[in-house]
């Protein structure tokens, strides 16, 4: 065990571990030593001299955030010359910065206005006139103040080692110095935003945000991004019934402090005017607006006489990997228990259900990393997939992996990603040729010679040098589905140590679809249809008789449309038209399309009853993103003429008769954990905020074929339907530069 050292600070004794800078056992004694240029996670700047101390035995004042504590230290933080010293360095500070708090976007929030409140420094004794210049547009997302700047280079440092973008650097010298992008006048980057939020000033501004309110002003909502499927916790600032910014300053959830484009800046498709407020039923071949009692029983008597004419098999359910843990689990059982059907399915992304099959049968049910996990591992390995644009928030831990913790990162990929830069190893393979690879690695087959694209001996150099790691988190994308998850599950638990392993899957809701058993052959939690105590399980939880035959899945149902089998369709939060690229006659042989959206999409554009859903930010519920771990969904806000899923499906139920138990998404939450193999989690977690992983345990079926599992690589800017209705992300030149651009 590490000998702590042992210090004091105002007279208050403290222990910490070696190594620990002054400021941060201060924080721990809750002492608040003031600082500009000290971040938490970035290298050591020493740049505001802010949060100068005195310091026993050593004749001048020393900044906190560079000197690292010893043993014995007597440490003072707030001395009449402590304090005059800072004061000193707010007039410096102020020399040039103008005072135009009222307006400026960061009052309220600036860490230099909150440092003058508490020193007071009101006067100054310099004279001469401020210098000012116009405020700079470095692009349609971030504005640039430079009178404001005061030279604290977190900007720059965030950028480059937080998001190894290096976008910034700074130009000129003297009281002349100022923050310039790396390539002209514009900004070249990821647009994350991160810069903005992390600015103690108002010298970097949000072209979405800016002069619209103040932050006394708006309520704060922390609820789950609806993009990718990292499962970012992201606070949105709502006034007047509009969010109007979002940003996760508090810390909290899986992400700390990061945001992506799409989690900083995508929300506003939420506000967009292009939401359907109104249910629409085609009448004489065209949608026409009506209430939603009349469409939605219009809904239960077309499907009524589709099943009474067709049969179950008949009708065919598509379902959402945005959508709710909750509103995934009453679909299915809407589709089981009351159209009696299990013609069943949602776009998947990744194969979870291999995973999940694999650990069980390994008995490693437990292998499934976290988020945190990733971030702290000694070794990594990412198979396929492209984390940055698809995964932003695992290719930050994976560079935080690297950068702080010495993380050892194996790459194998057929693409030119932009990890590269990170990876110890990077083993280049032919397109789609990561599965032969993961099957070269484990010794299953003698890789074909045109498997690897760089040098001949790269792949045993690769596999021996994995084979001398430990505790490796195994990511992997699309490319490695049924059988060869298998192999790459097996393979890996032969590494020394704790493997554990992600499945990245494409949207926010993917693994919640999959777990909640949006299948046509396995029930929620895993647990195959052929199993009849699972089936038991349920009936007697909903007293009703499920069908015991497997139904159609994805492509199946399509193609039992074009077919003339399928004459009912119902869609909930999905998009299949534009996923698959469907003409109108395609639907020539339905005779009843219904779908829950919140635009009118290619698929609504054909359907027969549209009703307009909730989005995210408008109803509650859980998430469960691509490691597992399951978040709360908060309500922020509510749109006029919208249901949730949830709401949609309970009427729908009460029109068939059927007496379903629950009032809110809380009673379907607790019918989860006490039937759903894995989702055995605990409630507090959830409400203050928390995530919490899920273990799930079962035998799923064999992936029915290879084509129903498929990524839709979206890029940094684009998220399936919902990014077309993004202002912010369609603003900026990088929304329109080909996918992989690396940065």
């Amino acid at each position: 065990m590490v000998d702590l050292i042992k210090l004091t600070i105002d007279g208050k004794p403290v222990a910490v571990p070696p190594g620990t800078l002054l400021i941060d056992a201060a924080k721990q004694m809750g002492i608040e030593v003031p600082s500009f240029c000290y971040y938490p996670g970035l290298s050591l700047q020493g740049a505001c001299r802010m949060c100068l101390v005195a310091i026993e035995k050593m004749p001048k004042l020393q900044t906190a955030c560079t000197t690292v504590v010893g043993n014995g230290m007597v440490v003072h933080t707030e001395t009449p010359e402590v304090a005059n010293a800072r004061k000193a360095m707010l007039e410096f500070l102020l020399t040039n910065h103008p005072l135009d708090c009222p307006v400026c976007d960061k009052g309220g929030e600036c860490e230099l206005q909150d440092a003058v409140f508490r020193y007071g420094a009101a006067e100054t004794r310099f004279l001469e006139t401020k210098q000012h210049e116009e405020e700079k547009k470095f692009s349609s997302l971030v504005y640039y103040d430079r009178p404001r700047c005061i030279l604290c280079y977190r900007c720059i440092r965030v950028c480059d080692e937080g998001m190894d973008v290096n976008a910034y650097g700074i130009g000129f010298r003297g009281a002349h110095s100022e923050i310039i992008p790396n390539r002209g006048e514009h900004l070249e980057c990821e647009e994350c935003g991160a810069c903005i939020d992390i600015c103690p000033v108002g010298a970097l501004t949000s072209g979405t945000y800016r002069y619209k309110t103040r932050p006394w002003e708006v309520t704060y909502t922390g609820t789950v991004c609806n993009h990718c499927g990292d499962g970012c916790k992201t606070t949105l600032s709502v006034r007047n019934n509009v969010v109007i910014r979002a940003n996760n300053r508090d810390h909290s959830g899986v992400n700390g402090e990061f945001l992506c484009v799409k989690g900083r800046f995508g929300w506003d498709f939420v506000n967009s005017e292009q939401r359907l407020t109104s249910p629409l039923i085609r009448k004489n071949g065209k949608q026409e607006e009506a209430s939603w009692e009349e469409a939605l029983a219009h809904t239960a008597e077309r499907l009524q006489a589709v099943l009474a004419q067709h049969g179950p098999g008949a009708v065919a359910v598509i379902g959402s990997n945005r959508t709710t843990n909750e509103e995934n689990y009453l679909l299915q059982r809407f589709a089981r228990s009351v159209l009696g059907t299990n013609n069943l399915d949602h776009h998947r992304t990744a194969d979870f259900s291999s995973l999940v099959r694999a650990l069980t049968e390994a008995g490693a049910a437990d292998r499934h990393a976290t988020i945190e996990e990733i971030g702290a591992a000694s070794s990594i390995l990412v198979i396929g997939n492209d984390p940055t644009h698809q995964h932003p928030l695992i290719a930050y831990q994976v560079r935080q992996a690297v950068r702080q913790h010495g993380a050892r990162l194996y790459v194998v990929n057929a693409g030119e990603i932009k990890l590269r830069r990170q990876a110890s190893q990077y083993l280049q393979v032919s397109p789609r040729g990561e599965a032969e690879a993961v099957r070269a690695l484990a010794g299953q087959v003698t890789a074909s010679q045109d498997l690897c694209t760089g040098e001949a001996e790269a792949l045993p150099t690769f596999a021996q040098a994995l084979t001398k790691e430990s505790d490796t988190v195994v990511i992997f994308g699309d490319e490695i589905q049924g059988q060869g998850v298998g192999d790459l599950v097996r393979w890996g638990l032969t590494l020394s140590g704790r493997t554990r392993f992600v499945a990245l899957g494409d949207y926010a809701n993917s693994r919640g679809a999959a777990d909640m058993g949006l299948f046509p052959d396995t029930l929620p939690g895993y647990q195959p249809l052929s199993s009849e105590a699972a089936r038991q399980q349920f009936e007697s939880a909903w007293g009703s008789n499920l069908p015991t035959t497997s139904g159609r899945n994805l492509r199946s149902i399509l193609e039992g449309i074009r077919a003339g089998e399928i004459k009912a369709l119902l869609v909930f939060g999905a998009n299949p038209v534009r996923t698959f690229k469907l003409e109108k006659a395609a639907f020539a042989g339905l005779q009843f399309l219904f779908v829950a959206e919140l635009f009118r999409t290619e698929t609504a554009e054909f359907a027969d009853i549209v009703v307009p859903a909730t989005s995210f930010a408008e109803k509650s519920g859980t998430m469960t993103n691509t490691c597992g771990q399951v978040q709360a969904l908060k309500r922020t806000m509510r749109k006029a003429g919208t249901r949730s899923d949830l709401e949609i499906l309970l009427a729908l139920a009460r029109l068939f008769g059927q007496k379903w138990p629950y009032q809110s998404s809380e009673d379907v939450l607790r019918e989860i954990i006490a039937l759903v193999p894995g989702y055995g989690i605990p409630l507090p977690g959830l409400l203050v905020g928390h995530a919490v992983a899920t273990r799930p345990e079962g035998a799923p079926p064999p992936l029915e074929r290879p084509d129903l599992v498929f990524s839709s690589r979206d890029s940094l800017f684009t998220s399936g339907t919902l990014s077309r209705y993004s202002w912010a992300l369609n603003s900026v030149d990088e929304a329109k530069k080909p996918y992989g651009h690396a940065f």
